[in-house]
């Protein structure tokens, strides 16, 4: 997976249910940390409810390490997880989904909880704004001048980005890569300069 969605901006979708009340808040989330501040903003809007589930996918849909999920008081497995398993199929990363129940007096049984959690989910997240995160690894290197142009051309052959350039006596570049493009862009940097710049990439923190 060299990029994936991830969420942008807010959907908010609320529906009533056998006469309780579900709000669903979808919002961007990349910070595990500041999940109780997040679900504080979220009570301090909608007061007083009887419930507020949450799930978030803190990295890569496919990162089940910074994940996690709550059913706040519902029988176990009627909300979190089926939250957090319409946010794995969604396919999209760094977001928390909080839904917020104000309990109507009639119960649903589990069935019914699980279904009516994801429902307004899945309507939200179709509302969601997305962008696309690249999963870049990063170089930094020096280089003469005559070679900075051509290594540029050879960087935007390779779908990469140039992060940062200095230029003094000789010409720093940052630039960041897409993972199955490196071989490709190391070759051609050893082609352009003779074998006498190498180039090694680090994860993008």
């Amino acid at each position: 997976m060299n990029e994936y969605p991830v969420a942008c901006g807010r959907a908010q979708v609320e529906e009533v249910i056998s006469k309780s009340r579900f709000i669903t808040v979808v919002t961007p989330f990349s910070e595990p940390e500041q999940l109780k501040q997040a679900l504080a903003q979220v009570k301090q809007e909608f007061p007083n409810a009887s419930h507020y589930c949450w799930a978030y996918l803190a990295d890569a849909p496919t990162d089940t390490v910074k994940a996690g999920c709550s059913d706040d008081g519902e029988p176990s497995g009627t909300a979190g997880r089926p939250m957090l398993n319409a946010l794995q199929g969604f396919g999209c990363g760094q977001v928390l989904a909080v839904v917020v129940r104000y309990y109507g007096g009639v119960k649903l049984g589990t069935g019914g909880l699980a279904r009516a959690y994801v429902s307004g989910l899945k309507h939200a997240l179709k509302q969601l704004p997305t962008k696309t995160k690249r999963l870049l690894k990063i170089s930094r290197f020096t280089i003469d001048y005559q070679h900075a142009e051509p290594i540029q051309r050879l960087l935007r052959g390779c779908n990469g980005e140039l992060l940062s350039q200095n230029y003094d006596d000789r010409v720093t570049f940052e630039v960041g890569l897409p993972k199955n493009q490196i071989d490709k862009f190391t070759l051609g940097v050893n082609n352009l300069t003779n074998g006498r710049v190498t180039v090694s990439f680090q994860n993008k923190s």
